[in-house]
């Protein structure tokens, strides 16, 4: 499992991995580590790198809305990036767009609320069926 954010999404960030690592995840955290400002494309490209060379499967990309992170990550082939903002649009993120990689914004969402799509997130499965034709024409 692969984290990154920006400056904005760093604290959500740290409290997430102690989740994940409760889930069972080995976490590879590619920053940053401080509240310096930074540009959250290069943490969003570091992150699809990682998956797209085979250190994680799937990741979690947080900037302050989600929005710029995850744009990053959806520009790479193979990379599914869903900003969801509820228990619900988490599980269809999984359900209906086989998504591998959550995106949040750690402004637009209280850290429980957050606690409990990250569960949601990878406790669901992808449906496959009808939904395989049209995940595999995202690219």
């Amino acid at each position: 499992m692969v984290v990154a954010s920006d400056h904005a999404g760093v604290e959500l960030k740290a409290a997430l991995k102690g989740d994940l690592t409760r889930l069972g995840f080995k976490v590879l955290d590619l920053g940053p580590a401080t509240t310096d400002s930074v540009d959250y494309p290069d943490f969003g490209h570091a992150l699809a790198r990682s998956i797209s060379d085979g250190a994680a499967k799937a990741g979690v990309a947080i900037c302050g809305s989600g929005i710029g992170i995850s744009i990053a990550v959806n520009r790479h082939a193979g990379l599914r990036a869903a900003l969801v903002h509820d228990v619900a649009t988490a599980k269809l993120a999984r359900q209906h767009n086989d998504a591998n990689v959550l995106a949040l914004g750690a402004r637009a969402m209280s850290p429980d609320t957050a606690r409990n799509v990250l569960q949601a997130f990878f406790a669901t499965e992808f449906e496959g069926g009808r939904h395989s034709r049209r995940v595999e024409k995202l690219g």
